[in-house]
């Protein structure tokens, strides 16, 4: 189970991701979430809650994508052990809460978030990448590495999915 901080990195780092993903960014989903009109569809029937109903509409659409992409079982940045995912949400429930919400208000936003937390080398080739075993997912060099993968990915243009096997 991750600490807070890693937890609220892997928030910024799962809404950067996401934003970056979506349809107008990068397309590597086709939602539209965490684009600011977004909130105008959203507002209407989630009031108080918008930014977890944006978190939870691209965790969706992103864990599909990368679940069919990768082996049943793995964790990736969109599908966390169940207890990560329950923290996850209630970090974003608080920060919504009051008001200091970390969506990315742009794609040149959710690309310094994911310079912010890269460290060491990306990917040169497209496709799955393992990133370690689930004792991993507690580490923070693990999530930087991470961002590094989707951080060179998206500059270099392809897609590349980081994991975590289960054993």
């Amino acid at each position: 189970m991750p600490e807070k901080p890693i937890l609220e990195t892997l928030l910024r780092l799962r809404l950067s991701v996401g934003l970056l993903g979506e349809k107008a960014a990068n397309g590597w989903w086709a939602t539209a979430f965490l684009e600011p009109s977004s909130r105008a569809f959203l507002d209407p029937v989630f009031a108080r809650t918008g930014p977890v109903a944006q978190m939870h509409g691209v965790t969706e659409a992103a864990r599909r994508v990368h679940d069919a992409r990768l082996a049943a079982g793995s964790f990736h940045l969109f599908r966390l052990p169940e207890e990560a995912e329950q923290d996850l949400h209630a970090l974003i429930r608080d920060w919504s809460r009051s008001d200091a919400t970390p969506i990315p208000a742009d794609v040149a936003e959710a690309t310094k978030v994911l310079d912010e937390i890269a460290a060491g080398a990306g990917v040169d080739a497209p496709g799955p990448k393992l990133m370690g075993d689930a004792g991993s997912l507690a580490s923070a060099d693990a999530w930087r590495q991470v961002a590094a993968v989707y951080r060179d990915a998206f500059r270099k243009g392809f897609q590349s999915y980081p994991y975590f096997s289960r054993t």
